[in-house]
């Protein structure tokens, strides 16, 4: 590729046409083997792209998948208006599992059920799989064999990390929170990004033993009040079948007599 500013237009608009993270091989395979950059030639230009592209709307940042375009941080909350449904928000047992994954990898079920001090539920298990976030990486070697999990590269692309090192801080994760909640208060109708979901609900989920301890608690309340709840429904539903089958019984032998 003779024209540096030919090549740059091309990766550019290959960014843009792609609508997910390209690696350099990939971008390599745009071109024939004449004319195919190398891997130096190609970083090098899109570190020239992203550099154009600080301080506006969007951005080209590298992710763990390759380089993608995006919308910067700074507009999304205005951009994500454009679309009526609101981004997925998940249950903070949900997020509480991702982040011990995610930190604490590779990671049983059961080890996380003892971290977190209630049971973990098989959906949430099925839809962080669903969702590519997290895979089975191994296997335990205790009885049982229990599935070992860890993140997977979606993961680190929907959260915008290269790698795990880049996971945030405690600290981190704690000024976030703050910042978002300063922005809640500012703009009610802001929709709520869902790495500053994450960030929030990984924060309670590798804080402080003892915080850890009263979040479990109070989760472990939450769900034996709704266990005795459809326990309760449950004998109900059992007495008043009960009382159905006695009435009908009765209604039989009346039958039965006046025959």
């Amino acid at each position: 590729m003779s024209e540096p500013t030919e090549l740059k237009n091309i990766v550019e608009a290959a960014l843009l046409a792609a609508g997910r993270p390209l690696s350099l091989e990939a971008i390599q395979n745009l071109f024939n083997e004449i004319e195919c950059p190398d891997k130096k030639q190609l970083r090098a230009v899109l570190e020239q792209l992203a550099a154009d592209y600080q301080g506006r709307g969007i951005e080209i940042a590298e992710v763990a998948g390759g380089w993608r375009i995006q919308v910067g941080a700074a507009c999304s909350a205005w951009v994500s208006r454009l679309w009526d449904e609101r981004p997925a928000r998940y249950s903070r047992a949900l997020m509480e599992t991702l982040a011990l994954v995610a930190y604490r990898q590779p990671i049983t079920r059961g080890e996380i059920e003892d971290i977190r001090g209630v049971a973990v539920s098989t959906n949430i298990v099925k839809t962080l799989m669903e969702r590519e976030w997290v895979r089975v990486v191994g296997h335990r070697d205790v009885p049982g064999r229990p599935s070992l999990y860890g993140t997977t590269r979606e993961f680190l692309d929907y959260f915008g990390l290269k790698s795990l090192d880049e996971l945030p801080t405690l600290a981190e994760l704690r000024d976030l929170d703050e910042i978002n909640r300063e922005l809640d208060l500012n703009d009610p109708d802001r929709v709520t990004d869902p790495e500053a979901v994450a960030a929030q609900d990984i924060d309670a989920a590798v804080a402080p033993s003892d915080e850890q301890d009263t979040l479990a608690e109070a989760e472990a309340e939450a769900e034996a009040e709704a266990e005795a709840e459809a326990e309760a429904e449950a004998e109900a539903e059992a007495e008043a079948e009960a009382e159905a089958e006695a009435e009908a019984e009765a209604e039989a032998e009346v039958g039965d007599e006046q025959r």
